[in-house]
């Protein structure tokens, strides 16, 4: 059964609507900013935040305290772009065919930051505060209550890798028939958390993350979300989910197998479900965090697969790494430039200062304003996480 991703509502550092969010990409226009709210060491953090300021974000107040974060009304912002084709098959299928799949790190942990900082202050926490704020299940039970949902609704949080296995995991409900339709995608919010935690260790970069250079320094944080409809039945602007792969490389708890087998065993997989060659990828959306160690693998990883020919570029550069939202944030970009008002199939650059390293395979990056002469037919994103939790999805416009 072929799965189709039908509609997209996204969120990030490059905008709020699909043109805005495009327009940006194929210009060459980093969403990435110096944040001096996160200065934790009086040196500001380049983020990827959002566009949409706080107040204009959707009002999680019809929701119980538990599901009421910031990282949830970001989720609902992506939700309301959808939200009509969402209405039309629940009137359809019914609420309890409609299933809810999404990936996340954060959850609420920005709300129990703010409340440990006023217990400190005051000796209780804030009145808005519900533990169950930072509970990973948070926002699949937020917009399942929005919808009225009562088909399954759950979340995978496997760090990096989390909204591409929320995608796999939704295509996996419909082909057994337990949903007809299922919400899916991943969402991040910024918080003093993960950006401290990858400061600790030494993974954050000071300047914009500079993916496959011999100068690359680590990763910039980013938030956002991408929700897709999935459905087996193909909408007007539909790309197919062709084919995923997922493994785990069982080899460290936060650093890659360095040899990339367990990342080349998920794109194999991927290939091989979606029965295409390696040589029908017309672009890749590398994993590219610009650290050390996944660039190096995921290089290698690639160009014994592919070889040095197919465009390849990491969008970190544009969105920062947005954790348990990246997969479907990533896809996201490549639902859009596979879209048919992109005929000239332009695809989405490589930002980064030009200077290959020189351990590593060479590989072709995509430059500003590069383009495949025709629409792109498939597309491989890369998702490769802590612990070794590896997926890659393939898309495909047929």
């Amino acid at each position: 059964m072929t799965i189709y991703l039908n509609a997209l509502g996204m969120i990030c550092s490059l905008g709020t609507t699909h043109a805005d969010i495009r327009q940006r990409l194929f210009a060459g226009d980093s969403g990435l900013r110096a944040s001096e709210r996160y200065a934790f060491d009086a040196v500001p953090r380049i983020v990827g935040g959002i566009t949409l300021p706080d107040e204009d974000l959707p009002t999680a107040a019809h929701l119980p305290l538990r599901e009421r974060s910031r990282n949830n009304r970001v989720a609902l912002a992506a939700l309301a772009q959808i939200r009509a084709e969402v209405d039309a098959l629940i009137a359809r299928f019914g609420p309890d065919r409609i299933g809810v799949v999404l990936g996340t790190s954060t959850s609420g942990i920005a709300e129990g930051e703010a409340a440990f900082r006023h217990y400190l202050a005051h000796e209780k926490f804030p009145a808005q505060f519900h533990y169950g704020q930072q509970e990973l299940g948070s926002p699949a039970a937020a917009l399942a209550t929005t919808l009225g949902l009562s088909g399954p609704a759950y979340v995978h949080s496997s760090a990096c890798s989390s909204s591409a296995k929320a995608m796999a995991s939704a295509a996996r409900l419909i082909n057994m028939g337990l949903c007809d339709a299922v919400i899916s995608g991943g969402v991040d919010t910024l918080c003093d958390f993960t950006i401290a935690g990858f400061s600790s260790l030494d993974s954050v970069s000071a300047e914009r993350c500079n993916p496959l250079s011999v100068n690359r320094r680590g990763i910039n944080i980013g938030e956002g979300a991408a929700l897709f409809l999935m459905t087996s039945e193909a909408a007007a602007n539909a790309i197919a989910l062709c084919g995923w792969g997922e493994s785990s490389d069982a080899h460290h708890i936060s650093a890659p197998d360095p040899e990339g087998v367990g990342a080349a065993l998920a794109i194999r997989q991927a290939l091989q479900r979606a029965a295409i060659a390696p040589e029908q990828i017309d672009y890749i959306n590398l994993h590219g965090t610009a650290t050390l160690q996944n660039d190096a693998m995921e290089s290698k990883a690639i160009h014994q697969l592919f070889g040095a020919k197919t465009p390849v570029s990491s969008t970190k550069s544009f969105t920062g790494h947005a954790l348990g939202a990246a997969s479907a944030i990533e896809a996201g970009l490549c639902w859009l430039a596979m879209q048919d008002d992109n005929p000239a199939g332009m695809l989405p650059p490589h930002l980064w200062d030009g200077r290959a390293d020189p351990a590593l395979p060479a590989l072709h990056t995509v430059r500003i304003g590069e383009s495949l002469g025709r629409p792109p037919r498939y597309v491989l994103s890369n998702s490769f996480a802590f612990g070794g939790s590896n997926a890659a999805l393939i898309l495909g416009k047929i």
